[in-house]
């Protein structure tokens, strides 16, 4: 039986050997472009965040250590241009910092809160505020405070901002934390991204906040059992 830790290192080197070689494999048309990222490498991607998420109940002191020292080598392997291995690092420490934050949360209404209250912020942000200035005036900040995912057959890559990376694992976590559903949660959030960005490719902009979907899936899934623990809070108060 494959243990998760095994299972982590078999996604990370097949992911590897896929931005090795992304560059070389035949070129799809737009639509190609959309269904691989969506369907199969965006899910490859966060099937790590799943695979980890026993991680996300450690003490808050272990999370914060882990989140600078992931940090602090990605800040290495930027400056060394292994950009490859920096994606992979700086994915593993947005995810650490999304489970640190959730250990601060104690009850479900905060996360239901925070859910709702992401959402105008995002939409400004990617609209009129500091997200729009940084894609338009600086992409090359914009990579650093981003995933990348490589298009096959191009040097072209899609990319989710870090917020959008936090706020899936502090969601996902909150599924353990609070016993919500854990599975379905990830597939729905993992297909919120999919659509933002089928939704970004049909409308022919460069991008849409991905947070609205990754909120609206997170509580859709959960709402009746957030609801009942709200209830529960409010009976027992």
């Amino acid at each position: 039986m494959v243990g998760p830790a095994a299972a982590v290192l078999g996604v990370v080197a097949s992911l590897s050997v896929y931005y090795a070689v992304s560059e070389s494999l035949a070129d799809l048309p737009t639509w190609g472009d959309v269904a691989f990222v969506a369907l199969l490498l965006i899910p490859a991607f966060f099937v790590l965040t799943l695979l980890a998420l026993p991680l996300s109940r450690q003490e808050p002191r272990l999370l914060g250590g882990a989140v600078i020292a992931l940090v602090l080598v990605t800040a290495m392997l930027e400056i060394a241009d292994l950009d490859v291995a920096a994606n992979f690092v700086k994915f593993a420490a947005v995810t650490a910092a999304g489970w640190w934050f959730l250990s601060f949360f104690e009850a479900v209404s905060w996360v239901l809160l925070v859910a709702l209250l992401i959402i105008p912020v995002d939409i400004f942000s990617v609209f009129r505020g500091p997200t729009k200035v940084i894609v338009e005036q600086q992409p090359q900040v914009f990579d650093l405070l981003s995933i990348a995912f490589p298009l096959p057959g191009e040097a072209n890559s899609a990319q989710l901002g870090l917020p959008d990376v936090l706020f899936f694992a502090l969601f996902l976590g909150a599924t353990v934390a609070f016993g919500l559903r854990t599975f379905p949660t990830w597939i729905a959030m993992t297909l919120s991204f999919g659509l933002t960005l089928t939704l970004a490719v049909a409308a022919e902009i460069g991008g849409l906040p991905a947070l609205p979907l990754l909120s609206a899936a997170f509580v859709l899934v959960n709402a009746r059992l957030i609801w009942r623990s709200f209830r529960d809070r409010r009976a027992n108060a």
